[in-house]
């Protein structure tokens, strides 16, 4: 972040995002993002995979019609996607293009295949079997290569060249030089007859028409094209299933008496404050807060937890969630796109539509990659007649060049793993917002971990309990957590609720009075019962013993809230509340060491009350006593003793911290202010996610750098052969093909990540 944000958009306007078409490969989204980038004020980063543009403005607002029309000078097409409603509620379409690429690379195969025989296998090749050849091969150069001619002479009216340039190119001029050899040469010759062999040997030149090429060349790349199309498609179900997980009607409740009137509507006419009836097995319809009844609400979606959340009166609920249990009335609090599921939505598409620096590297590499390959074609092609060889070996050769030479993986590269990546951890409850944070996820050795919220769960909890000699414990419980659950003191809530779990149900108080600063009275069963501080007690005549004494010392000497309990001129107990440590923290705390990073516990709490916390989750730097204003200036100080920082907070206090760290990792049950704030969201409060969500960075990252090493080797070891003569190419079509199906089946391989929890219980079964 602090590395990262130098290179953040401009923040003058809200971006405006362009679904573009008529792209075809790496070379094609860099022309679009150069033609974009030439507009005063706009800075643009357009992405292969999702065939979408992401347009921010410095200044004033460069209208959509001027940036369309930028576009379509490129030579390509732009329009302003539909909102992720109406996407996931439009129907399949029946001119699918996935649909059309497969059936133009099925005709195109079965065309392919019999010529493809015929060239290889001599015993099939009959009297007249290259003009056979020549009647299947040529509605496969024509009709299934068009997309490539098209793309081509639109290339070539712009004065640019692209993968299509090289793929049209390639298989024009086995077609033609075919032609050639059959109608002008001696390959139309009854009886004609060559040996194919699919190997690296330097070709002597003996076969003089090249349809199999041509065809198998196409066939190849055609399939290669649709697998990475579906493969696409498959990346971004992720993100189509959070868009369609909301529901889409609603019973909303019209009136606020006994017996209001129950409305369907659909789900976007629902307004902040409604009031809507959410039944058992029924999808939450938006945020809001339950106002009636008590259910189990399955979370699952959001946070990957198995287990449903019980909610009551003035729980908050999430949008697209299941009560699995009550029938609920909820009131609305957020929204369409101001929803927790839109807003995962929106950044896990922002996510996948943005590039880490070693993709923008790539793409610069592509943009002057094809002319270049066809520069190394016709410096081969004339090497090789130059020095005496044959024009069928020389041509053999500047073919294979154009057709290995197609940078089609080097595009696909950091995308797809980028898809795969930021979808498995939308399904996971992490949210990664951008490219550039999975390389900050390598570099970074030490974790600082907000205590409140982060460590802790952030709410007060019953945590001790002790009792005068002779006193029962229950007893003291009972009484107190009866008078306490009169009051709405955050202490009062923690005491009545840990009273209710371990003792059941408690009795209504009588004469019930909120003593200012004190603590409270009230009749228990008819017993005049006091909580609060000792002045309280000792104002009603009643001292604490030694025994109690001490107890409440030792609390407050650790930083946590200690009231006595007392009736009937006694001191009869004393409770501990604090805010309890998560019981995954201390296992999430294990794993940032594994990952090889140095926690750091930071709080405005006190020294006791952060070293009693730090010891119970086993860290051992604290930083404690630090006003939330200076939670930045102490990542700053690491970062100047030459830490790379990841920072874990949820409140607003946390904000500048997350922004200034080089990592900052929000928890989504945190503030609006922290998940803003953050790289990455944690949609789930366990910290333990944290850790699953830096490996699962780290994983994307190795990918995607495995991707490009792949890519760029292939290309590096295939020309020098290619140029050489030694790369048929019909082989170089079909390693120009099996190079992008490698890169988008490796990225396909993040879809099978698993936490670090899930694994764990794989090994123990």
């Amino acid at each position: 972040m602090s590395t990262s944000r130098t290179t953040a958009e401009p923040t003058g306007t809200a971006p405006v995002e362009l679904a573009i078409g008529g792209m075809t490969c790496a070379a094609c989204a860099n022309r679009v993002e150069k033609r974009l980038n030439k507009l005063d004020g706009v800075s643009a980063t357009v992405n292969f995979a999702t065939e979408k543009a992401r347009v921010s403005f410095a200044g004033t607002p460069t209208p959509v019609e001027d940036l369309v029309a930028q576009v379509e000078k490129a030579g390509y097409t732009a329009t302003v996607p539909r909102t992720g409603t109406e996407t996931a509620e439009t129907a399949v379409d029946p001119n699918d293009p996935v649909r059309a690429l497969w059936n133009r690379a099925m005709v195109s195969l079965v065309l392919s295949v019999p010529v493809i025989a015929m060239a290889m296998v001599p015993a099939l090749q009959f009297t007249y079997w290259q003009w056979a050849s020549l009647a299947l091969a040529a509605p496969v150069v024509v009709w299934g290569a068009l997309p490539f001619h098209v793309a081509a002479w639109k290339n070539l009216r712009l004065g640019t060249a692209t993968m299509d340039t090289l793929v049209s190119l390639g298989v024009s001029a086995a077609f033609l030089w075919s032609l050639y050899a059959l109608f002008l040469g001696t390959a139309g010759a009854p009886g004609m007859t060559h040996a194919f062999e699919l190997t690296i040997a330097r070709s002597d030149g003996a076969g003089n028409i090249y349809l199999e090429v041509a065809a198998g060349v196409t066939s190849f790349i055609l399939l290669g094209k649709y697998f990475e199309a579906r493969s696409k498609r498959r990346a971004g179900d992720a993100l189509r299933a959070l868009l369609e997980l909301g529901a889409k009607e609603v019973t909303v409740l019209r009136g606020d008496g006994p017996s209001p009137r129950e409305e369907l509507v659909p789900v976007d006419r629902l307004v902040a404050g409604d009031r809507f009836l959410v039944r058992p097995g029924e999808r939450i319809a938006t945020d809001g807060t339950v106002e009636e009844g008590t259910s189990a609400v399955d979370m699952s979606m959001l946070t990957g937890e198995s287990v449903p959340e019980e909610v009551s009166p003035g729980s908050p609920v999430i949008g697209a969630t299941v009560n699995a249990g009550g029938r609920l009335v909820v009131r609305a609090t957020r929204v369409g796109s101001d929803t927790q599921l839109a807003r995962m939505a929106r950044l896990v598409e922002e996510a996948q539509s943005g590039k880490a620096e070693v993709q923008r590297l790539a793409d610069r590499v592509s943009g002057v990659f094809v002319p270049i390959a066809i520069l190394i074609a016709l410096g081969t092609l004339g090497f090789w007649l130059a020095i005496g060889q044959p024009a069928a070996a020389a041509f053999t050769a500047a073919v294979a060049v154009l057709i290995i030479a197609c940078p089609c993986a080097l595009g696909l590269a950091t995308p797809m793993a980028l898809m795969v990546g930021t979808g498995r951890g939308a399904q996971l409850g992490i949210l990664i917002k951008g490219p550039e944070v999975l390389e900050n996820t390598r570099r970074v050795d030490t974790v600082v971990l907000d205590k409140t919220g982060t460590v802790t769960t952030g709410r007060m909890a019953l945590t001790g309990v002790t009792v005068a000699d002779g006193e029962d414990e229950q007893e003291v419980l009972r009484l107190a957590g009866a008078l306490e659950n009169a009051s709405e003191h955050p202490v009062a809530r923690a005491i009545a609720s840990g009273a209710a779990d371990r003792v059941g149900a408690l009795p209504a108080p009588e004469g019930f009075a909120n003593v200012e600063g004190l603590g409270v009275r009230g009749t228990v069963d008819g017993r005049a019962v006091l909580v609060g501080r000792v002045a309280l007690l000792e104002e009603h005549g009643t001292p604490l013993p030694g025994q109690l004494a001490t107890a409440l010392k030792d609390a407050e000497s650790e930083g946590r809230t200690a009231v006595a309990v007392g009736w009937e001129g006694r001191a009869r107990g004393v409770l501990v509340v604090a805010d309890t440590v998560k019981p995954t923290s201390a296992e999430a705390v294990r794993r940032f060491r594994e990952l090889g990073l140095t926690p750091i516990l930071l709080t405005g709490d006190n020294e006791a009350v952060a070293r009693s916390v730090a010891a119970e989750v086993g860290v051992d730097e604290v930083i404690a006593e630090v006003l939330p204003k200076d939670k930045v200036d102490v990542v700053r100080r690491l970062q100047a003793e030459g830490r790379t920082v990841a920072m874990v907070g949820d409140g607003v206090n946390d904000a500048a911290a997350l922004a200034q760290a080089d990592l900052g990792l929000s928890m989504g049950t945190g503030t609006d202010v922290a998940i803003e704030a953050g790289d990455l969201t944690l949609v789930r409060g366990d910290l333990r996610t944290a850790a699953d969500a830096v490996r699962l960075s780290r994983r994307t990252l190795g990918t995607i750098r495995g991707n490009l090493f792949w890519a760029f080797a292939y290309n590096a070891a295939a020309l020098p052969l290619a140029a050489a003569g030694l790369l048929n190419p019909m082989l170089a079509g079909a390693a120009m093909a099996l190079s992008s199906v490698f890169v988008v089946s490796n990225s396909q391989r993040l879809r099978r990540f698993r936490p670090l929890a899930a694994e764990d219980a794989v090994r123990a079964s």
